[in-house]
């Protein structure tokens, strides 16, 4: 069970977008998230007639290191770290600083 999912609303806690904050939009294999509005790159699209695509200088945002980003408390609004604990059967997220689930 990953720390983040996908939907989850993060902040940014260094880097370059340090500050920020997004709705995670998919979770990679290698420790890395894509958030909404995050890490944004300019990259260069050639045109392709045959599917209609324009070229030019186009914003794409880009994958960020899952330490990077720390999940948002809504009740403190601030980032906070996230622990697991097992009730009944199942495994749940819980924030460290009130102990509440995340997923509530």
């Amino acid at each position: 069970m990953n720390r983040l999912r996908k939907g989850d609303e993060v902040i940014v806690i260094t880097g370059k977008d340090k500050g920020k904050r997004g709705s995670i939009s998919s979770v990679l294999d290698n420790g890395k998230v894509l958030v909404d509005g995050i890490n944004l790159v300019k990259k260069h699209a050639k045109a392709n007639p045959m599917t209609g695509a324009q070229g030019g200088i186009v914003s794409k945002e880009m994958p960020i290191d899952a330490s990077n980003v720390a999940l948002v408390n809504p009740e403190t609004n601030k980032a906070d770290k996230v622990g697991f604990k097992v009730e009944g059967e199942q495994k749940i997220r819980f924030f460290k600083s009130n102990g509440k689930a995340v997923d509530a």
